[in-house]
């Protein structure tokens, strides 16, 4: 039986122009669980979290949410739906950061926003501090933080997350890594990243390992900490770690 959040990935293939960038990608997130995607740059990691979110179109397979195929949905009624996606570009430079929160929850009451904001500022007091300021001008890890901040503004069932930890020093990692696992306390956030730290498998149940565009390892964290050749590949971690 599925519940809100439950995603399956079923033979996802995919590419760019003749290109084939993904071959018969499965995947499985009950509500309320989150899973890695590990894989050296050139993977297939983004493709595969574009090509659920609509942005690439799919040469097979299908996208199952909530016990219903998106396959065909545009990216607009995904997101509707309670999907969320932090891509590397998810902020508007030109605007503050307040106003980029505001944008997130455009179809928002008034009340509904004003409640946002005020949990944003909470979660997130870096943020807060520079609220008033220009997108373009804080720093990079900043402008992930407010990528992140955004996604979560609407309180999806369902955040897809691409590298939430590049350019981001360890503090702000840790910052990360804190607030999503505060959320998904809170309230069943089913979570999807893709991702190279090894920090951020602290907020995983299961691990997918994308290698050219082929799947390869998929199990528990528990059980891919205990694949020797895996993790020494990724992380140089070793069972004992």
């Amino acid at each position: 039986m599925t519940s809100p959040g439950d995603l399956e990935v079923r033979g996802l293939s995919t590419g760019y122009g003749s290109i084939r960038a993904l071959w018969d990608i499965d995947l499985s997130l009950a509500a309320g669980t989150s899973l890695v995607l590990l894989g050296p740059s050139g993977a297939g990691k983004s493709t595969l979290l574009r090509a659920i979110m609509g942005l690439l179109p799919l040469w097979g397979g299908d996208v199952v949410f909530r016990g219903e195929s998106i396959t065909n949905w545009p990216t607009s009624r995904r997101i509707a739906s309670s999907i969320s996606y932090v891509s590397e570009r998810g902020i508007f430079p030109q605007l503050s950061v307040e106003d980029n929160l505001r944008v997130g929850g455009s179809d928002l009451s008034s009340r509904e926003i004003r409640a946002a904001l005020q949990q944003t500022w909470d979660q997130f007091p870096l943020l807060a501090d520079r609220r008033r300021a220009s997108a373009g001008d804080l720093s990079g890890g900043q402008r992930k933080l407010l990528g992140l901040a955004k996604a979560l503004f609407r309180r999806p069932s369902l955040l897809l997350m691409d590298e939430p930890s590049a350019g981001l020093s360890p503090l702000l990692v840790n910052e990360l890594v804190g607030t999503l696992a505060e959320v998904r306390a809170r309230g069943g956030l089913t979570l999807l990243l893709a991702e190279q730290n090894a920090q951020v498998l602290e907020l995983a149940d299961r691990v997918s390992v994308l290698t050219g565009g082929r799947q390869g390892f998929v199990g528990t964290t528990e059980e891919f900490r205990a694949q020797t050749d895996v993790t020494a590949h990724f992380f140089g971690l070793h069972p004992s770690d």
